[in-house]
Parts: structure tokens; C-alpha cells; sequence
């Protein structure tokens, strides 16, 4: 698995027009009423990887087996949600599961789609959201501090030390300051305000490559704190009906876009999760495998399996540049190019690996 995010936003902004569109199906209900969204849908994409498979092209492997991107499209929220209106806050549960959240803004102006606020104010459609994340995470917040607090009485340090990190992240939601930017490690509170958000400005199609007005107004608010993308949902629904890569492109070269908003999606996902790939590559199977960066080898081992992270003696490392110019393992080895690293090697992105380890 790569990642997983949730897709976020209110009702009727593209959120599952996008969703169908990134994942290339129809199991999203993407009808012009509001919360047509009952229960979260969950799709997975593969990841493009063109390393990947020329890899697998020199060494003949009779499977590919790229890493992919797992994305759950969440009921339209509304003000008043972490109160349970709409369909109530058990939305606000499924976005706790996810690794980063992509928030759909709508951006776009079309009399025959119904905002919710009956008018197009992307800022304040933004705030409407973050707001109710953030009321979520107080209230989930006051009563984690509850029990800190009585940890904390009994000479607890850890737990003093959580509490006093609490307090602070608490204050900062109450001053409408996302977990995320508190300045405070809100990772051990299970915050949704402390996930990530990649802003996605969903706009009219004439609007894919430039943007419009609605969408350079999130740019210029949160483009210094957040990543901020311009797709069309529309656009990405054409895209995703289109298989033959060349004829992508010439769609894509028409309408000046140099990528589909699937890959913009994954590029900023990867980097705003701080994520990097490495490969096993042989006969039977080209594998690509995600991991954070910063990983040590056994680490990234322990990814395929626990017992190669446990048992660890070293790892043999090619580059994929390598790899491709020489033609395969055996003339990289021949040639002096493949290194042996020990348990304190820090993966390098695009690393092929062969891990030794004891049973």
C-alpha cells in the first residue's frame, strides 16, 4: 500500500465526481443532492511508475506488482456535523483512519448544481469544514486531558508531559489553529486536524490549467501552509475513460495540462507524507514498496515481511539507474556498482534491494 487519504468537503462540491474520476470506477453516487454519500466508498489506485516497469523490462519478470493509493470518498460534512447534524459526526470517524485528508473546494459557478449556502465562497466553505474538525478534536481532547489529568496526580510523568502538550494544542484549536500547525506534536492525541490537508480546488474545465478566481483566492490564503492543486472533476472523468497513455497525453497537451490530477494527487501526497519507494526486483516478480523517508534498511525489510526486519544482516543495493544501463543484477555486480550496507543504511529513494537475514 502507498497511502490512504479521505476526501472531504461539503455537499455538492465534485467531492465523488473526483473520487469516480481518480479511481476510475462508478462506485461513487455522484447525484446533485446532498449527501448521497451514505456510507464511505473505498477504491485503490496504482501508483504510475515508469521506473518500475522498465525495471521489469530488463529483468523479464512475469509480474508487476506497483504500490498503490487507497482513497475514501466521506460524506459531504456540514455545519453543525461534529454535533451530529447532517448525517451526523460518524463521518468525522472515518477521516481518523486516513494518512492525509484532500479537501475538494469547490470553485467552479453552474446555477444547475445547488451549493448548500446557496452561494460559490470557497474561504468560508473551507472554514465551515475546519471548524467542525476542529470542535471534533476539542471535545475529543477535553476528555483524553480527563484522564491525563488523573495520570498526572499520581506522579505520572509521561503522562504530565502529554498533558502539558494537551493543554497547548487544546488552546490552539480554541484560538481556530489546526492541531497541525499548534507548533505541538499532536501524533499521540489521534487528531483530525493534525493530518495533513492537500487542498483541491475543483474548478470549471476552461479553468483546468490556469485556475480562476475562486481557486487563486485558497492559493493566496493557504498555498504558505498547505498544498493547494486545480483539477476539474469533469475533466478527470474524460481522462479516466481514455486507456491508451499516448492518447492521454495529446487529451492532456490539448487542454495545456502536462499531468492528470491522479498524478498531481499522488506527487503531493508522497511528498506531504514524506514518503519514498524501493524496489525488489527478479524473474518472478518486479515489486514496488512504500516507505517513510528516513527509513533504515531493516525497517524497509520489515515491510515485506517482520521476520526480515528481526533476523537482519545486510542488504545489497543497486540504483535503478544502474540497473537499466547495464542491463540486470549480474552486470551491475560485475561491474563494482552494487553496494552492501548494514543496519544503519538510510534508504535512498528508488533503492532496489536484496535483503539477507536469518530464519
Amino acid at each position: 500500500m502507498g497511502f490512504n487519504c479521505g476526501i472531504v468537503g461539503l455537499p455538492n462540491v465534485g467531492k465523488s465526481t473526483l473520487f469516480n474520476a481518480l479511481t476510475q470506477s462508478a462506485a461513487a453516487d455522484a447525484q446533485n443532492y446532498p449527501f448521497c454519500t451514505i456510507e464511505p466508498n473505498t477504491g485503490r489506485v496504482v501508483v504510475p511508475d515508469a521506473t518500475l516497469h522498465n525495471l521489469a523490462g530488463v529483468s523479464g519478470a512475469a509480474r508487476i506488482i506497483p504500490t498503490q493509493l487507497e482513497i475514501v470518498d466521506i460524506a459531504g460534512l456540514v455545519k453543525g456535523a461534529s454535533a451530529g447534524e447532517g448525517l451526523g459526526n460518524k463521518f468525522l470517524g472515518n477521516i481518523l483512519s486516513t494518512d492525509a485528508i484532500i479537501h475538494v473546494v469547490r470553485c467552479f459557478e453552474n446555477d444547475d448544481i445547488v451549493h448548500v449556502a446557496g452561494r460559490i465562497d470557497p474561504l468560508a466553505d473551507i472554514d465551515t469544514i475546519e471548524t467542525e474538525l476542529m470542535l471534533a478534536d476539542m471535545e475529543s481532547l477535553d476528555k483524553q486531558i480527563k484522564n491525563l489529568e488523573k495520570k498526572a496526580r499520581g506522579l505520572d510523568k509521561d503522562a504530565a508531559k502529554l498533558l502539558s502538550d494537551a493543554n497547548a494544542v487544546r488552546a490552539a484549536l480554541s484560538d481556530g489553529t489546526p492541531a497541525r500547525l499548534s507548533g505541538v506534536d499532536a501524533s499521540p492525541f489521534n487528531l483530525l486536524t493534525a493530518k495533513p490537508v492537500i487542498y483541491v480546488c475543483n474548478v470549471d474545465e476552461a479553468s483546468a490549467a490556469t485556475g480562476n478566481e475562486f481557486s487563486n483566492k485558497v492559493r493566496e490564503k493557504f498555498s504558505a501552509t498547505n498544498p493547494v492543486l486545480v483539477i476539474s472533476s469533469k475533466i478527470e472523468m474524460e481522462i479516466s475513460q481514455i486507456v491508451d497513455p499516448s492518447e492521454r497525453k495529446m487529451f492532456l497537451d490539448d487542454l495545456g495540462l502536462s499531468e492528470s490530477g491522479l498524478d498531481q494527487v499522488i506527487k503531493t501526497g508522497y511528498a506531504t507524507l514524506g514518503l519514498q519507494t524501493f524496489y525488489t526486483i527478479g524473474p518472478k516478480e518486479a515489486h514496488a514498496w512504500t516507505i517513510t523517508r528516513g527509513m533504515t534498511a531493516p525497517q524497509a525489510a520489515g515491510k515485506i515481511h517482520t521476520d526480515f526486519e528481526k533476523g537482519f544482516i545486510r542488504a545489497e543495493i543497486i540504483s535503478p539507474a544502474d540497473y537499466i544501463a547495464l542491463g540486470g543484477e549480474v552486470a551491475v555486480k560485475e561491474a563494482g556498482k552494487m553496494r552492501l550496507v548494514g543496519r544503519d543504511y538510510v534508504m535512498a529513494d528508488g533503492d532496489i534491494c536484496h535483503f539477507l537475514f536469518n530464519n
